[in-house]
């Protein structure tokens, strides 16, 4: 339909046949124009700000999700431990001496529990193929799909869309055992150890048509991930897009390399800045963000966590050597993320650096933020800088997300955890010339600023840096609900009875945390953005508590018919669930103001 007021000019660029009739100077302004804005949005797709709306983690120390994340970071905490006897006995290959054939001088490093478990049957993998396949990869569906829901993202919404997954991973330590037995190798052996098939197999589950790419730039793999999710975005490859990183720690071989490299902290710590600082301490772990335009976030009513601005990457080149750091390459691509963020310098409040805890990096990395960020800086305001490695040590492919989603949560909770084992300040950093401190504690994050904006950089040895750019997320802005219900309804479900018992043991302890206005979309997302299996529970309440209590009775097998308040049941296939539909004949009994309650509290 036409709109009134907006007729067509003779000479208008949205016209063709017109442009075609002008004269030559005039055509040529009209091509000027209409390239002019081609460009101008071609800019404007390119440096859309993208949004986390979601993240799933396993980092050592137990943290689990970002709550046990962040309590860990609050409270300085160490999740350094000696190396677990089921990995390997470290006796047997330790030796003080760096250069003893076959040995390493490390004990100690920061480790999952339970990295052999894997419900297999949950995602619909034979127990031999599962068997099969290289922990990391299962590691990564796991957290993949809690990223997923706590996104509020049900993964059967997302079949036959063009989902990104983009996963970093620079291990295969698995692998390398299971080629190494020969007569054990199988049909499942190939696929179940290719790093490939981590993004791979995570597309396959989904059933989604987006790009899937493993990445391996060395420690910068899941940095890079997020970066080339966040391209793919604005290219419009995909709408949605998985990113982060996956490592683990199966076998001796890494730790003897890389104690010939000397490469290793000898006490098992990352002393990041510190004047000790003499390698670093290997960890393991997953980290998954969530991530999609942020307009098309705010528009879709999406949980925005933070707001990545921009990102670069680029590669050392020439340097000391080929694992040697380059602090122009360095400085280089924190400049070009701060372009591609339109951010300036001054604007970054906090910078979680790569931060290793080497006699060689740490130094050129400072004077390198020292001399990008906080140039112009004075020492009453200085950058602020720090390492998670100091928590969790290095998780190599994963480390990168892993910095991304501490500040990410420091941005939430407006406070920077300390950086620790920070004792005396490396003296070959000239702090007392340079506008730059590390947090010992955790420390209010102030700002003059609109918005708190960090940087988090992620340095590969392979030489591939990159530098990601954070801001807190957009205020929310509260929606009045017209159709206030008396009562909601809670609906869960899990791929067994056991697991049911489990799921409504960790959602009454969730609703027993949030306050009564929230519970309206706490079951929204339950409800919606969960997928759902054949035992189902449903429990109806209105408040918070109510609904706790209800669920609480499920910790036994106690609930066995329905009432008015809590029905448990199996539904045979519930991949054949039809739709429901509701049906008001008008006929039989009526009364006044019948369905009056369901016409003001239902908008439908």
């Amino acid at each position: 339909m036409a709109l009134e007021g907006r007729k067509q000019m003779p000479d208008s660029p949205h016209n063709p046949k017109a442009a075609a009739e002008l004269s030559p100077v005039k055509r040529a302004l009209h091509e000027i124009r209409t390239l002019r804005a081609r460009v101008e949005q071609l800019e404007s797709s390119q440096q859309s700000s993208i949004a986390i709306i979601g993240a799933g983690l396993r980092f050592p120390g137990g943290a689990t999700d970002g709550d046990t994340f962040w309590n860990l970071l609050a409270e300085g905490r160490d999740a350094i431990t000696e190396i677990p006897r089921h990995r390997w006995d470290w006796r047997a290959y330790f030796n003080a001496d760096a250069d003893a054939p076959g040995s390493m001088y490390t004990q100690h490093g920061g480790f999952l529990s339970g990295v052999d478990l894997f419900d297999a049957a949950f995602f619909g993998i034979s127990p031999r193929e599962a068997a099969a396949m290289d922990p990391q990869h299962r590691l990564a569906l796991e957290v993949a799909w809690e990223a997923l829901e706590n996104s509020g993202y049900s993964p059967a919404s997302l079949q036959r869309t063009p989902v990104g997954i983009y996963l970093g991973i620079a291990n295969n330590d698995y692998g390398r055992a299971a080629l190494a037995d020969i007569d054990s190798i199988d049909a499942y052996t190939g696929s179940g150890n290719s790093p490939a098939m981590v993004a791979g197999r995570l597309s396959y589950v989904l059933g989604v048509h987006g790009p899937s790419v493993a990445i391996d730039t060395s420690c910068s793999s899941s940095l890079v991930a997020v970066h080339l999710a966040c391209a793919s975005l604005r290219a419009g490859e995909c709408t949605l897009a998985l990113a982060g990183g996956v490592n683990l720690i199966l076998s001796p071989e890494s730790n003897i390399a890389l104690s010939k490299a000397h490469m290793m902290a000898h006490d098992g710590r990352c002393k990041t800045f510190d004047d000790a600082a003499d390698g670093y301490v290997r960890g393991e772990g997953c980290g998954i963000v969530v991530l999609k335009k942020l307009a098309q976030a705010l528009e879709d009513g999406d949980r925005v966590l933070a707001v990545i601005r921009g990102s670069a990457v680029n590669h050392d080149g020439h340097s000391g050597g080929l694992t040697a750091p380059n602090g122009p390459a360095q400085a280089a691509v924190i400049r070009a993320a701060l372009a591609a963020s339109q951010v300036s310098p001054a604007e970054i409040g906090y910078v979680e650096a790569h931060g290793t805890g080497t006699s060689l990096g740490d130094p050129i990395e400072v004077e390198t933020l020292a001399s990008v960020v906080a140039a112009q800086r004075s020492a009453e305001q200085p950058l602020v800088i720090g390492s998670v490695k100091t928590n969790l040590g290095h998780l190599e492919g994963a480390s990168g997300i892993a910095g991304l989603i501490k500040v990410m949560l420091a941005l939430e909770h407006r406070a920077i955890p300390a950086s620790l084992h920070l004792k005396n300040r490396n003296s070959h950093i000239q702090w007392d010339r340079l506008a730059v401190t590390v947090p010992t504690r955790l420390t209010a994050w102030g700002t003059t600023e609109e918005h708190r904006i960090a940087g988090v950089s992620s340095f590969g040895f392979s030489g591939t840096n990159a530098h990601v750019v954070l801001e807190e997320a957009p205020t929310r802005q509260s929606v009045a609900n017209e159709h206030e219900r008396p009562v909601h309804a809670l609906t869960l479900s899990a791929r067994t009875e056991k697991a049911l018992y489990v799921v409504c043991a960790r959602y009454a302890t969730a609703l027993r945390s949030i306050a009564s206005d929230t519970l309206p979309d706490f079951c929204f997302t339950a409800n919606c953005g969960r997928a759902h299996f054949a035992h189902r529970v449903f429990v109806a309440g209105s408040t918070p508590e109510q609904i706790a209590l209800e669920l609480e009775q499920m910790q036994g097998d106690n609930i066995t018919a329905p009432s008015a308040t809590i029905y448990r049941g199996i539904v045979e296939s519930p991949e054949l669930a039809g739709r429901v539909c509701f049906l008001f004949t008008g006929q039989g009994s009526q009364y006044a103001g019948m369905g009056r309650e369901l016409y003001e509290s239902s908008e439908v």
